[in-house]
């Protein structure tokens, strides 16, 4: 489906609603960000993207329990602050989310805002469908999902380049990716409740 049928569908989807929550889901390199904001810009100026990545858990807690090496993971997440954003930000209650810088990776408090105007908000992130604990919260919180597949040499691909481009030897690259990444983009696939739409990408 291409993007401009898949605002179509949305915007159907949308009417009569005060608004409209969209997960748009995929292993990592599958390229929600990618597809996310040229979504908002064919929805139209009331459409507004709301990242998932604001809710890593800082350095200090992974370190605390052994976790940076699997920082991405859906453990690595504070997935009950964020069930609860999505769930205020439903209601109105509030109109501010946090946001990562990956310069300093780290979590920037407030650093996003809801627009009042926002009447489709699409949230983007690994883990949305995810079916399990805590995750599964979220699931009743969406109106529609996307689901993007990639196929797995084109994913695999992304993923390692993302390290080469870090200053990774390939070698290193595709160790650094076969650690963690691409044991999340198996979690995401494999364990993620059907979405509403499936995007080839």
């Amino acid at each position: 489906m291409k993007i401009s049928g898949l605002a179509s569908e949305i915007k159907k989807l949308a009417q009569g609603r005060e608004r409209t929550f969209i997960a748009l889901v995929g292993p990592p390199g599958a390229g929600k960000s990618t597809l996310a904001d040229p979504l908002a810009t064919a929805l139209g100026p009331r459409a507004q993207v709301v990242p998932m990545d604001g809710f890593h858990r800082d350095n200090d807690w992974l370190d605390a329990r052994d976790l940076r090496a699997q920082k991405g993971s859906p453990e690595t997440f504070d997935v009950e602050s964020f069930v609860a954003l999505v769930r205020a930000l439903k209601t109105g209650a509030v109109t501010e989310y946090p946001l990562f810088d990956r310069t300093s990776d780290s979590v920037v408090q407030g650093a996003g805002h809801l627009r009042d105007d926002a009447d489709i908000v699409i949230v983007e992130g690994n883990y949305l469908l995810l079916n399990h604990d805590g995750w599964r919260d979220l699931h009743p919180l969406w109106d529609a999902s996307i689901m993007l597949n990639v196929d797995a040499d084109i994913l695999r691909g992304r993923l390692v380049q993302r390290w080469i481009d870090h200053g990774f030897s390939p070698k290193d690259a595709m160790a650094k990716a076969r650690e963690n990444d691409l044991k999340n983009a198996g979690t995401v696939i494999c364990e993620s409740i059907r979405a509403t739409y499936i995007v080839p990408n």
